[in-house]
């Protein structure tokens, strides 16, 4: 599902509610999410699952096609974690669907 996929589904749930404040709420819910995420914050909402940012330490590592070693430095990349309602959620459904 994209941005622009769920906006479209929440404006459907909700008619009532202004599309350009839902389009707003969505696009500030991930704004702040990238923001904490960025200030190396944890997040954490029940049910559903928790993001925390992880430091890769510096290794080598090597070029397949050329087989060189090339040296990757430290990063941080996004960990997500699904909370237990979201995976008990997930295996219920055999097709892998999200049905209601």
């Amino acid at each position: 599902m994209t941005r622009a996929e769920l906006i479209t589904a929440l404006i459907e749930k909700y008619p009532d509610v202004n599309h350009s404040d839902i389009d707003e709420a969505v696009r500030e819910i991930f704004e702040l999410m990238i923001k904490t995420l960025s200030d190396s914050q944890r997040i954490e909402i029940r049910g559903f699952g928790s993001f925390e940012v992880r430091v890769r330490e510096p290794r080598v590592a090597h070029n397949p096609k050329t087989g060189q070693r090339v040296e990757v430095t430290e990063r941080r990349v996004v960990h997500f974690k699904p909370g237990v309602d979201l995976r008990e959620k997930v295996n219920t459904f055999k097709d892998n669907s999200l049905m209601d």
